[in-house]
């Protein structure tokens, strides 16, 4: 049985970023610099590993489960919309590593909709720390549940 969630904590997700995940990511998103698929490349530009595209914590949410997270949060996934991602790195994400992501929620508000009736505004920070505890990157989503339709 896994430890309880600390209050405010809607998940946990633990993964290890492989180097052919990498090479697949890049190749999803027409990524072209070598520098995330070829070794060689990587020590060229100064990393020790092949690095990780900028968005590849994305690939975090094939390690979760979604619909307990859009539950927990009592959202209707019908009407919800990704208003923004915003990703900020500490250091590079590299393959080798092995990274743990707390999913919290900082804001959660309702606001009247430019169309009529109200939408709900939630505001996620993701931490992500490698084996050793330390931060690597962190990820801000804002989630928009649309008003019902009338």
């Amino acid at each position: 049985m896994s430890d309880p969630l600390p209050a405010g904590v809607v998940d946990r997700v633990e993964y290890d970023v492989e180097r052919g995940k990498i090479r697949e990511f890049t190749r999803a998103t027409f990524t072209t610099d070598p520098v995330h698929t070829d070794p060689a490349a990587a020590r060229d530009a100064g990393f020790d590993y092949v690095p990780a595209t900028l968005t590849h914590t994305v690939v975090a949410g094939h390690q979760r489960d979604q619909r307990a997270f859009v539950d927990s949060l009592g959202l209707a996934l019908a009407r919800v919309v990704v208003g923004s991602v915003t990703w900020t790195y500490l250091r590079p994400l590299t393959a080798g590593d092995h990274v743990i992501g707390t999913r919290r929620v900082v804001d959660d508000v309702q606001r009247e909709g430019k169309r009529g009736g109200t939408m709900r505004v939630v505001t996620l920070e993701t931490e992500y720390v490698d084996a050793d505890g330390e931060p690597v990157v962190r990820l801000e989503e804002v989630l928009i549940e649309r008003g019902e339709q009338r």
